[in-house]
Order: structure tokens, then C-alpha cells, then sequence
């Protein structure tokens, strides 16, 4: 077994969770998906919460490895703002799928502890870098900032899954045009 069959696994078990959530996790059908023998899903991954862990960790630190990329080139704090919602935009262009820690989200009374925890620490890592843009643009107090950016990021969220709902990209658009023209994000 080698690294690039765990990578494959995860990037497969990615897919499956951003379509159907951490329920729709199921070894043999990741492991048809991979080309692999489910048993060797167990190799990397002992449990389905194991596997739902690490596919969240990674979901987790690859988005907040993107923001910091995003902040590093684009150093207008307002600028980074108006293109944080593409990054929602990206899930609903593949396959009307959904972000990972959004659908996990939905899903919270059924997750493993470790799942759960992760999905957290995706809010909080998002939050905190809306907080963070918020305070270096001067658009609202950094007292303020951390209850702006949790508003910022459960409106996104929120119009993420009525576009999935409908299967319509439009319907995201128009509702971020919406947060723009209300003044939660800035124009």
C-alpha cells in the first residue's frame, strides 16, 4: 500500500461527503471508486470515524491553507472579502456539490466525536479569518468582528444549500448580490 492510495482515498472520500454527507461514507463504494479491495480502506482508515475524521482535517487545513494563499496575494483586506464567497461558489460549479464542513454540519448529531470536533474547527477557522479581514479593512470594530463574521459565514453557508437545493447557481449569486447590496459583504 502506498501514500498515494490514502491520498486517493480521501480525495475520493471528499467527493462522497460533499455530495452526500458523512452518511453517505461507505467503504465499498469508496473502494470501487478507488479500484481497490475495501479491506485496504481499513488499512489507512480502521473505522468510518476514523475516515470521516481525516477527510475532515484535511477539508479543514486545505481551506485554511487556501485563505492564507488568498490574504498573501490579494493584501486588501476588502478585496479578500469580495472573493471569499467564490470559494463557496467553487463546490456548487462541481457537481452541485456542497461544502464539506456545511453538509457535516447538517449532519452534527450523528457525527463521531472526532467528525464533529473537525467541523467545528472549520467554522472557527473561517470565522476567524472574516473576523480578521474585517478588522484589518476598519468596516467594523474588532469586538464586533467575530459576531459579523459568523453572520458572514452562516449567510454564505445559507446560500450555498439553497442553490444546492435548486441546483441553480443563480440562486447563490443573487443571494450573495443580496448580502452585498444589505451591506454584510462589502461591494
Amino acid at each position: 500500500m502506498s501514500t498515494n492510495t490514502r491520498e486517493l482515498i480521501l480525495s475520493a472520500a471528499k467527493r462522497t461527503a460533499q455530495a452526500h454527507g458523512y452518511g453517505g461514507l461507505n467503504f465499498r463504494d469508496l473502494a470501487k471508486d478507488v479500484g481497490i479491495k475495501s479491506a485496504s480502506i481499513h488499512y489507512y482508515f480502521p473505522s468510518k470515524a476514523d475516515l470521516g475524521a481525516a477527510v475532515a482535517r484535511r477539508y479543514r487545513e486545505d481551506a485554511a491553507a487556501a485563505l492564507e494563499i488568498m490574504s498573501n496575494e490579494t493584501p486588501d483586506p476588502i478585496a479578500c472579502l469580495r472573493r471569499y464567497p467564490d470559494t463557496f461558489r467553487t463546490a456548487l460549479q462541481t457537481n452541485n456539490r456542497m461544502c464539506l464542513g456545511s453538509f457535516m454540519a447538517a449532519e452534527y448529531d450523528d457525527l463521531p466525536a472526532a467528525v464533529a470536533k473537525e467541523v467545528q474547527d472549520f467554522a472557527d477557522v473561517n470565522v476567524a479569518w472574516i473576523a480578521r479581514q474585517l478588522s484589518a479593512a476598519s468596516l467594523i470594530s474588532v469586538e464586533k468582528s467575530e459576531q459579523r463574521a459568523r453572520a458572514i459565514f452562516a449567510a454564505i453557508a445559507g446560500a450555498q444549500l439553497l442553490a444546492r437545493s435548486r441546483s441553480n447557481l443563480s440562486f447563490y449569486d443573487l443571494a450573495i448580490d443580496s448580502f452585498r447590496e444589505a451591506g454584510l459583504l462589502p461591494t
